[in-house]
């Protein structure tokens, strides 16, 4: 599951690139008729910023996933709540928000300045049409600030080089991943990636993911997971609670723990193969 006349922002590049070289690495290049996670996430949380080939194979997804909106809507209620939380009871100032995807109502630099105005946030994603939207409409608060960078979560060098110009490392960031983490494989190693960012911050910073999950309704994740592979160019890896629960190693978790999704507001709610939840959040914190 990223600026127009008010408040501080800072764009890394001035245009909507085709393609753009970041630090080694290839940004995606822009094709309407090919599906892109993205806009097929916007499409599931009913938004408008999609095509018709990201509609159609979010539908053909749906098929053998119905649950997927409710799923999409709820990461986005989690990041809300998690951002809300650290803001308002632990103090964090600063956001590392990577995987933004296309902005909606209540991001993270929203719900961040409503509880502190001087808030900075910075965001990352590699899609250009997210970029686009970015500039247009994530708008600081005067006192705040927002930045964008274009760049994969891979590219954990070039994202920390240039969260550095708006994040003051010496004092506490949290870094969001939000329904971004399962589309690094194994083979990218993604606990290298997580590791590599939670190093770069100081004790006292917070770790947020929501991940999809392998062992709830297990069956119908398998066929999902296939049929998504062949429809999308950016492939993706379902994780079990143990496996997620991995990325927080060395972190204090907070509660409620790294729980089923559903069971975030209810802890001890059914969380099985019926929920049709099927994923797993969690936020720790550098000791």
């Amino acid at each position: 599951m990223a600026v127009g006349g008010k408040g501080n922002v800072a764009v890394t590049q001035s245009g909507p690139p085709d393609q753009a070289a970041v630090g080694g690495s290839e940004l995606a290049d822009f094709d309407a008729s090919v599906p892109n996670p993205a806009r097929m996430w916007n499409y599931w949380v009913g938004g408008k910023d999609n095509f018709a080939a990201d509609r159609q194979a979010a539908e053909q997804v749906l098929e053998v996933m119905p649950s997927l909106p409710l799923i999409a809507r709820l990461a986005r209620r989690f990041l809300i709540d998690a951002v809300h939380r650290l803001a308002a009871d632990y103090g964090v100032r600063q956001f590392l928000d990577i995987g933004t995807g296309l902005p909606t109502a209540d991001n993270t630099h929203d719900v961040a300045q409503r509880v502190a105005p001087r808030s900075r946030i910075v965001y990352v994603d590699n899609d250009p049409v997210v970029l686009t939207h970015a500039r247009a409409l994530l708008t600081s608060s005067g006192e705040g600030m927002t930045d964008y960078i274009p760049a994969d979560l891979r590219d954990t060098a070039t994202i920390l080089s240039g969260a550095a110009r708006t994040l003051d490392f010496s004092k506490p960031v949290a870094v969001l991943l939000i329904a971004v983490l399962h589309f690094i494989p194994d083979a990218d190693d993604p606990y290298g990636i997580v590791a590599r960012l939670m190093d770069a911050v100081p004790s006292g910073s917070y770790l947020v993911i929501a991940h999809a999950a392998r062992d709830i309704q297990a069956g119908a994740i398998t066929e999902m997971m296939r049929r998504y592979n062949e429809l999308s160019p950016v492939p993706v890896t379902p994780r079990t609670g143990e496996q997620v629960a991995r990325f927080f190693g060395g972190l204090d978790v907070i509660e409620p723990g790294v729980v089923p999704m559903r069971q975030w507001w209810a802890p001890g709610d059914d969380a099985g193969a019926g929920s049709g939840l099927a994923g797993y959040c969690g936020i720790g914190r550098k000791p």
